[in-house]
């Protein structure tokens, strides 16, 4: 099956990056996209051997400096990598996506000299994992004010209570816990992030049952009974967490709108040609009727918009100009739109469209966590608001 979006991004990116695109697109072609159905009907996680594949392409590596071994790319590699990867499954792309967005990239950052040399050569090849403790059983999209606490005991740290919806949990090596250690201070100085091994005393992970999405990416919850950590544990500065956690999230949310768009672009090629396969009524296909060429309009209009505004505002977070609320705008529209013509392309296949070798259910149902994932959009939508109504003081009352 041909891919329109190709048709797109040769206008959008330079040679090399179009190539980079392809070459991980024939990578899930060939190695994703038939393991697929037999994954999913046995309940399985990406396997090992598929995990060792993509460090062995470099995609754990995509944003890391080549000093510690990585590919020396930026947020548009990531962003190319979820279109390729999320164009046949969700699980497959977040993998490495929120390995490098939500786990290393708060390293680079924020991560002292010994942190780095330490964790990002490995990082990079793929030999291990952060995962990104934000979410919370009690806290969601309040997630300024953790539940999980840090105490301090002498020259140590001590870390109670628990992480759920942590992506990556079962692979992961260390968990970047995002906790209350200031209750008293200012609004964005209260919490501080500390790298945890999970092996660490203490650290109970248990991959979370009955999910019914990215069936094949791990999601666990995460728990602290008294796990006791020395200063050398802090990431970034005491205190600013808050700034590692929302730095963090604003890549996070471009990656999570590429998954979106990655699903439009799938549904679109599904639609087309089965529009022109499909004979009903005197044997004639069904993409003779004005209205089926209305869906396939729909979605294609909607994917070079989505595209370009996508690849627009990644060019900009690369070049450390976008600002948060416009990171939210992209993510809440890409997914909004995907979500609304997946419905429209599924009614225009009927029937076909609820097998799961068809394709487009498992894309319907990992739309929803382009919704709630890295910021509810109904969350998401508070905060794009702030700078439309700047004399409004709190626009959460």
């Amino acid at each position: 099956m041909d891919r329109r979006i190709d048709s797109y991004l040769k206008q959008m990116i330079d040679e090399d990056r179009l190539s980079f695109f392809e070459e991980v697109a024939a990578f899930a072609q060939k190695r994703i996209a038939p393991e697929l159905l037999t994954l999913e009907r046995e309940h399985r996680l990406v396997p090992d051997g598929l995990l060792r594949e993509m460090g062995d392409l470099g995609l754990f590596g995509l944003p890391i400096e080549a000093e510690y071994e990585g590919q020396g790319g930026g947020q548009l590699e990531l962003v190319l990598m979820g279109l390729a990867l999320g164009y046949h499954s969700h699980s497959f792309a977040i993998t490495p996506g929120a390995a490098t967005s939500l786990g290393s990239k708060p390293l680079q950052l924020y991560g002292s000299p010994e942190q780095k040399r330490a964790h990002l050569p490995d990082l990079a090849r793929g030999r291990r994992m952060f995962v990104f403790g934000l979410s919370e059983p009690g806290r969601g999209s309040d997630a300024a004010n953790p539940e999980v606490t840090a105490t301090k005991d002498g020259s140590h740290w001590v870390l109670r209570g628990e992480k759920c919806w942590s992506t990556n949990a079962r692979w992961a090596s260390h968990v970047i816990v995002h906790a209350l250690t200031n209750p008293d201070g200012r609004p964005g100085y209260r919490s501080t992030c500390f790298l945890v091994p999970m092996d660490a005393p203490g650290v109970n992970y248990s991959e979370m049952s009955g999910k019914l999405v990215w069936q094949q990416s791990s999601t666990g919850s995460i728990a602290f009974q008294n796990v006791r950590v020395s200063e050398s544990a802090i990431l970034g500065r005491p205190n600013e967490g808050f700034k590692v956690m929302v730095t963090t999230l604003n890549g996070g949310r471009l990656f999570v709108a590429s998954l979106a768009v990655a699903s439009l672009a799938f549904a679109l090629d599904r639609v087309r040609h089965y529009a022109q396969e499909r004979v009903q009524f005197q044997d004639k296909p069904i993409g003779r009727f004005q209205r089926v060429q209305d869906v396939v309009v729909d979605l294609d209009i909607a994917l070079e918009q989505s595209l370009t505004w996508l690849i627009h505002a990644t060019k900009l977070f690369d070049q450390g100009v976008l600002g948060r609320e416009q990171a939210a705008k992209v993510k809440v529209e890409c997914s909004r739109v995907a979500s609304h013509l997946m419905l429209e392309a599924m009614e225009v296949c009927g029937g076909v469209a609820c097998l799961d070798e068809f394709g487009l259910m498992r894309h319907h149902a990992d739309l929803f966590v382009t919704r709630v994932g890295e910021g509810s959009n109904r969350a998401l939508k508070t905060q794009i608001a702030q700078p439309l109504l700047p004399n409004i003081k709190d626009l959460l009352d």
